[in-house]
């Protein structure tokens, strides 16, 4: 039996639905269902009989402990704030969920006695990273946003919780991840949502600042061998290996759909940017054996594709609050 905080979301729900169907075992997928988390996400295997869904807070610990079963196998982390430019406008929730709640789970595991802790962090706790050099493992943490001050925050109390207490923790650090699910405020599911609508797409800035970009299935793939072959205390970096800059990605991405690139809307830069984002990968596929599969311009097509042929999915997810959380952060175009 495993316990997956976060399952609803879009890395989440990835992994869940992975798990199920290679038949690995139990699960129950802890989540709040916040605005990025969806119950349709898991619409697949909601019959399936190792499947098993909570609504709940990571922050409360009552919650926590009333649901986390003893002598669990593993938690799998995922539930986090995560949107970088919500950070910007307010970063109060991203320190009580990200920081507060990875502590309420660490608490809970221990006392639960949990086998293995796996928590998803983020390549942004490096900050960024100058040509050529790639963020590893042992490197420091320069955060440069809330968000990810508040995800360095809780890597911290993750490796604490294991020097101290002895806790098997595992902590993974992945890049960009696209694919079906996403929530449409990220750079990908947003452009992709505006330009079948002939909206305009928001570039911050040049539009040069660099990602790596991994589609979610290779992430999910890594994450199970993290969790069954991982070292104990070990971090684990996963990249894609596409390391590119935004404004080439939303020209690729207007060619598949056969869109001009005049939907291409400069703004003004986000406040800290960071410039470049690339991850060095080498351990996990020296000591694992792990590798991407899916090439980039594959992946885009049919995350596309899955888009396309999901519209309904697209305008429940853009209805209501997040119309006015987009209108505040890309409201200011460039003079």
């Amino acid at each position: 039996m495993i316990f997956v905080t976060g399952g609803a979301g879009f890395i989440g729900s990835q992994f869940v639905r992975d798990f199920l169907a290679h038949k690995l075992g139990k699960l129950i997928v802890f989540d709040s269902l916040t605005y990025a988390g969806n119950l349709d996400n898991l619409e697949s295997v909601q019959q399936d009989a190792n499947f098993q869904f909570v609504r709940g807070d990571i922050t409360n610990a009552a919650d926590v402990l009333s649901t986390l079963p003893e002598q669990c196998d593993a938690v799998v982390h995922f539930a986090a704030e995560s949107h970088v430019d919500r950070s910007i406008l307010s970063a109060a929730e991203f320190v009580r969920t990200n920081v507060l709640g990875t502590q309420v789970l660490l608490d809970a595991a221990r006392a639960r006695k949990v086998g293995r802790f796996l928590h998803i962090s983020t390549d942004e706790v490096g900050g960024s990273i100058a040509e050529p050099a790639r963020f590893r493992e042992g490197d420091p943490l320069v955060p440069s946003s809330p968000y990810a001050a508040s995800k360095a925050a809780a890597e911290h109390l993750v490796h604490a919780a294991h020097h101290t207490f002895g806790l098997d923790t595992l902590i993974t650090r992945t890049s960009n991840n696209y694919g079906p699910f996403q929530f449409p405020e990220k750079l990908l599911p947003l452009a992709i949502a505006k330009a079948m609508s002939d909206e305009p797409i928001p570039v911050y800035g040049d539009g040069m600042q660099v990602r790596d970009w991994i589609h979610v299935e290779d992430n999910c793939r890594a994450l199970q061998i993290v969790l069954a072959r991982g070292e104990s205390g070990g971090i684990y970096h996963i990249g894609g290996g596409n390391t590119l800059p935004n404004l080439q990605v939303l020209k690729t991405l207007l060619r598949v759909l056969g869109k001009p690139e005049t939907l291409l809307t400069q703004v003004v830069d986000r406040l800290g940017h960071d410039r470049r984002y690339a991850v060095d990968w080498s351990r996990i596929h020296e000591e694992l054996g792990w590798s991407p599969q899916i090439p980039f311009e594959d992946g885009l097509r049919s995350t596309v594709e899955w888009y396309r042929r999901n519209q309904r999915w697209v305008d429940r997810a853009r209805s209501g609050e997040y119309r006015e959380v987009e209108r505040l952060i890309y409201s200011t175009p460039t003079a």
